[in-house]
């Protein structure tokens, strides 16, 4: 893939290993060398290069059938997660909240124009989309989303909106930029968000934000319905309550983990 940079520290054979790593996905976990190849825009000697290194890596394998990622690759996206200690901050407000109100609790980041699911506790029901850690979709037609937009500068939301999604997910709302700035100015109005089917059919949330000790939003916690279960009525005024508590005790707690001396993330 062509790279829009002039850096001269650039290394090119890195963003080329993870391109690959990048092309498996849902509904295509092994793929050929042509398959590769194409999809990251790579002459086929070089995909077979980088999927041998990545192969004697451990985070590919290979058979009959092709080439599919190994479970090694997890060590990526879990060192992100346990370096910034979101799971073991959120994970007790999620499953509180996950079982006051028998809905399933995520918690997300910003990833360029998408979120990214970095913490989630699952209640089993039918929903028209699966939802794991490592999980995007694009910001803008999500409760986190929003929540997480509107806690820009503006030119941080221009930058960011301005980069395309990488989510495989096309959502259903298609919003221009003026209903965009109107959602968003009514999320920093009322200090949370709410979507009702923009993203998929049947899916309704609500986020609120999660605040470092100086008060800036690092992240976004929310709850997730069936639309034909719970009606908006229900999500606001018995719901949200209990979703404001839970973004308020990570948050504090969030502000007590940076906080903390140097010396304590050794003895953890």
């Amino acid at each position: 893939m062509a790279r829009a940079t002039e850096s001269p520290d650039f290394i090119e054979a890195i963003a080329r290993g993870l391109d690959v790593l990048t092309v498996f996905a849902p509904g295509r976990p092994v793929l050929n060398l042509s398959e590769v190849a194409t999809a990251t825009g790579l002459a086929r000697p070089t995909a077979r290069r980088i999927l041998i290194t990545l192969a004697e890596l451990g985070y590919v394998r290979s058979d009959d059938a092709g080439f599919s990622l190994t479970p090694r690759v997890l060590e990526l996206g879990m060192a992100y997660v346990c370096s910034s200690n979101i799971w073991e901050l959120s994970r007790p407000h999620l499953t509180d909240l996950s079982t006051r109100v028998n809905e399933s609790c995520s918690v997300a980041q910003l990833d360029g124009a998408d979120v990214v699911y970095v913490a989630r506790v699952a209640v089993p029901k039918l929903v028209a989309l699966s939802v794991t850690i490592g999980t995007r979709f694009p910001a803008y037609a999500t409760s986190l989303g929003k929540v997480l937009l509107a806690g820009l500068t503006p030119d941080a939301l221009e930058a960011t909106l301005s980069k395309p999604s990488r989510s495989p997910v096309t959502a259903v709302w298609t919003p221009s930029r003026t209903e965009i700035d109107a959602a968003l100015a009514e999320v920093r109005e009322r200090g949370w968000a709410i979507t009702d089917q923009q993203l998929a059919p049947a899916i309704r949330s609500v986020a609120a934000p999660i605040r470092n000790g100086a008060g800036a939003v690092v992240a976004a916690v929310n709850l997730n319905t069936h639309a034909y279960e719970t009606s908006m009525q229900t999500l606001v005024d018995d719901y949200l309550p209990q979703l404001l508590r839970a973004a308020e005790g990570i948050s504090a707690d969030w502000a007590r983990w940076d906080a903390r001396p140097v010396g304590e993330v050794a003895d953890r």
